[in-house]
């Protein structure tokens, strides 16, 4: 039996129960990707999978109009969407991504299609972004037409699941609150099939952020049911002191605080 992958919310927060819960079916997904062997080096477990089709779905991302009207998009930085952000400079859109764990003062790369040093495909990557990226702070960012997260599991009522440690949901409270993304702002993830499940099947908090659209290598999922996405806001009291501490930026807009850059 193979073993289990480690688990990345112990600086998460929340009820233990939901926190368990969430934990169970990342590994029920990961364990469907290994025996499916749809998952792309170094493996689906513990992390945002890569998985095959993942340029397919990029592609399949490019006939929405929601991409072909954005000229600014937000990503995260995980190999499964290395194609979308590809493609997102290849069609002349700007794109946001954030460091690793908003480890950084400057806490996000700003890729300008304009000024690459080198081509899509490598500067999209982590290690290429930090070559032709400019590092940049939450104030330094234009408003942002796309978002694209990375997902272990995408529900078909919105609902998302990332690997556990709450990043994504934090960078969009933070760019929400500094007005880069509104309650228009589209909201979207590439993922293989087995990632999908039935509405219902994953556990929310008020913080965890809902898709707009999921794409596949097959299909495209609306996922918009009850009008424009609740505003994201920060939940204080699910962040652990460790957290804060972790990420400048979130330790400087905790309340008391004063937010980079003023």
């Amino acid at each position: 039996m193979a073993r289990s992958a480690p688990r990345h919310d112990h600086e998460a927060g929340g009820p233990a129960d939901l926190l368990a819960a969430k934990a169970a079916l990342r590994q029920e997904v990961w364990t469907a990707m290994r025996a499916a062997k749809v998952a792309r080096f170094p493996g689906a477990a513990g992390r945002i999978p890569n998985f095959t089709g993942a340029e397919a779905a990029a592609e399949r991302l490019r006939s929405l109009p929601a991409w072909q009207g954005a000229g600014t998009v937000k990503s995260n930085p995980d190999s499964a969407q290395l194609p979308v952000r590809q493609r997102a400079l290849e069609d002349g859109k700007t794109v946001y991504m954030a460091v690793p764990r908003l480890a950084e003062p400057e806490p996000f790369f700003a890729l300008d299609p304009a000024h690459l040093s080198e081509p899509p495909r490598k500067a999209a990557s982590i290690s290429g972004a930090t070559r032709s990226a400019r590092r940049v702070r939450l104030d330094s960012l234009s408003p942002v037409d796309l978002v694209v997260m990375g997902c272990v599991a995408a529900g078909e009522d919105g609902a998302r699941l990332g690997k556990g440690g709450g990043f994504a949901d934090l960078e969009f409270a933070l760019a929400t609150a500094a007005g880069l993304i509104g309650p228009h702002t589209v909201c979207v993830t590439t993922v293989h099939e087995l990632q999908v499940c039935a509405a219902g099947t994953i556990p929310s908090t008020s913080h965890d952020v809902r898709l707009d659209f999921i794409v596949t290598p097959e299909r495209v999922i609306d996922c918009r049911r009850d009008g424009p996405r609740p505003a994201a806001g920060i939940c204080w009291d699910d962040l652990t002191e460790e957290k804060i501490a972790a990420i400048p930026l979130l330790a400087a807009q905790r309340p008391g605080g004063q937010m980079s850059g003023s």
